[in-house]
This record gives structure tokens, C-alpha cells and sequence, in this order.
């Protein structure tokens, strides 16, 4: 398993400060965001497309520094039935297409949420079987929409000759655990894996542990994020909870630097358990914690990487 940092996680910093910055902490690879859910604020996705010289350079400003390019990460909602719907599936093709030109093998996005029905102009997640239309509305979601759709996509993603894509476990998406993930992989193939995100499954009730053991070879992609569940509050209001994250003082969980949620001992054990059953890819540090910055987040959470990673650090 190897060191691999997504770099909106230092997105504060400029291109050269984030490379500088991340070889300087000992990661060995970069996840790169192209847009839809994240500014892309390292990457112009349209230059690199356009041009055999900006890529190049790109190319060996990351090479120099130590690192290599790990994955594209198109990350948002593809499926949704209105206009962001429409522009998110075209930076998903724009990411496909840099691949190829890139030589990069991976894609990490999200497998989409489409509307209730056809006349719906808004996503819509549906998490209980009750009351009955409930499951019609999965029906229809998953048979006229999600499966037709990945079908076609990767179809498009083997045409730019990409190998796997890793689909996060989130919220607010068809796929969110691994039976959602299975639902897809099995009528669509191979080609689709899990972007294993314990954090995710921590504010969903779920253990990451047993998750990585079900899916076993499916693990295409781990992003490391912690979630911490909020003492005194979650007992009173659950873990569902629509407050924005910048208002983290009242929520039920926050995501948190590494050790920070979950201790040391449980991210050994995680990152034990991962390798056990035959995962050697990347371990792609995600930070999203808005409680402290975002340098200080991700110093801490390196730390903890590589003090429970079995193996050795130079």
C-alpha cells in the first residue's frame, strides 16, 4: 500500500506548494480532482486536453518532485435529472478523455442519483421500503436509469482505455455500501469497484471493517477519512442530520483528521484487515475537516498514516 494524497485536501495551496508540500510528507502519489464537486483548484482540465506542452509540463512537475498521478477524480452527480446534471456529465467525459492522453488507468467518481420518476427535476434518495411507492421509485431509479447509464459509460471509459473505476460509498447516491455496490458491479461487470470511504459508512451506521471484508476484492480505491460521531448530541437526534458542515458545533458528526474520529488502534486494525485480504493499492488521504486548518489536518493525519500502515517508512 502506498502513500497517495487527494489534492483538494491541500487545495488552499497553489499547484507548486501543494506538490512541494506533499512530496516533503512523504506521500508517493496524487488523486487529482477535475471538477463537478470540487473546484479542481490543481488542474485546468481544458488546457491539459488542448495541449501536448501543458500536459507535459504537469507531467514532469509532478514527476520531479517524487510523485506520480494515481487517479482522476470526477466526483458528483451525473444522474441528476436538471442542468448540473448535464454539465457534471461532461467534465466526467472530459475526465475520461485526459486519462487516455494521461495514461492514467483509474477514475474515482460517484455512481449518481437520478430523480423519482421522469417528471422530476431534483435527485431524490431513497432510503426506506416504506411506503410502498418508495420501492417503485428504486426500481425505476436503478432499471431505467443507473443501469442503462453505466452500461454506456463504461463501455466509453474501455474506449479511453481505462481499467477501473471506483465508485465512492456516499450518501445521497445509488451506491453507498457495499449491497448497493454489488447491485451495480454484478449487472454491469468488473470494470466497477468500491472507493472503500470509512467515513462515509461511520455517519451511516455502518463498520468499515466488515465492509472491506465483504467486499474483498472489489476494493478498488481507499480514500482515508474519519468521521467523529458527536457526544451529547447524536444520542439526542441521531446520525441523520441536514445542518451544514461549516456549522460543526451543532451537528451529530463531523469529519475529522485521521485519529481524530477513530484511534490509532482502529485504523491499524482497518489498514491490517485491508491487507489482509489482498488489497496492495492506495491509501489516498481525504481531509475534510473544517476544524482546524487544512495544513495542520493533514500533517496530523500523515502521521497517523504511517505509524499504522504495515510497513516500513523511510
Amino acid at each position: 500500500m502506498r502513500l497517495c494524497l487527494v489534492t483538494d485536501s491541500l487545495g488552499s495551496l497553489s499547484f507548486e506548494d501543494m506538490i512541494d508540500t506533499s512530496a516533503s510528507l512523504g506521500y508517493e502519489s496524487l488523486e487529482f480532482a477535475c471538477g463537478n464537486w470540487s473546484n479542481a483548484p490543481h488542474i485546468e482540465i481544458d488546457e491539459l486536453l488542448e495541449s501536448s506542452i501543458e500536459r507535459e509540463k504537469f507531467v514532469n512537475s509532478i514527476i520531479s518532485k517524487g510523485l506520480g498521478i494515481e487517479a482522476l477524480n470526477c466526483s458528483g452527480n451525473q444522474l441528476a435529472p436538471n442542468e448540473e446534471g448535464k454539465a457534471h456529465q461532461i467534465v466526467v467525459e472530459k475526465t475520461f478523455r485526459l486519462a487516455e492522453l494521461l495514461g492514467i488507468k483509474k477514475i474515482v467518481m460517484m455512481s449518481g442519483l437520478p430523480g423519482g420518476g421522469p417528471e422530476d427535476k431534483s435527485p431524490n434518495w431513497i432510503t426506506t421500503s416504506w411506503p410502498p411507492e418508495t420501492t417503485e421509485i428504486l426500481n425505476w431509479q436503478w432499471n431505467e436509469k443507473a443501469f442503462p447509464y453505466w452500461e454506456k459509460t463504461v463501455k466509453k471509459a474501455k474506449e479511453h482505455g481505462i481499467e477501473k473505476i471506483a465508485l465512492e460509498n456516499h450518501g445521497c447516491q445509488l451506491v453507498y455500501n457495499p449491497a448497493t455496490l454489488f447491485k451495480l458491479r454484478n449487472q454491469i461487470g468488473e470494470m466497477i469497484g468500491m472507493n472503500l470511504d470509512p467515513s462515509h459508512l461511520f455517519w451511516m451506521g455502518g463498520d468499515p471493517i466488515l465492509a472491506a471484508r465483504h467486499l474483498g476484492g472489489a476494493i478498488y480505491h481507499i480514500h482515508a477519512k474519519d468521521v467523529r460521531v458527536e457526544r451529547g448530541l447524536v444520542g439526542t437526534d441521531g446520525l441523520l442530520d441536514t445542518k451544514t458542515t461549516d456549522l460543526f458545533t451543532e451537528r451529530s458528526w463531523n469529519f475529522a483528521a485521521l485519529g481524530y474520529g477513530h484511534d490509532t488502534l482502529w485504523w491499524s486494525e482497518f489498514f491490517s484487515i485491508v491487507n489482509m485480504i489482498g488489497y496492495d493499492g492506495p491509501i489516498s488521504l481525504e481531509n475534510e475537516d473544517q476544524t482546524m486548518d487544512q495544513l495542520t489536518a493533514v500533517t496530523k493525519s500523515t502521521k497517523l498514516l504511517k505509524n499504522t500502515l504495515p510497513r516500513v517508512f523511510a
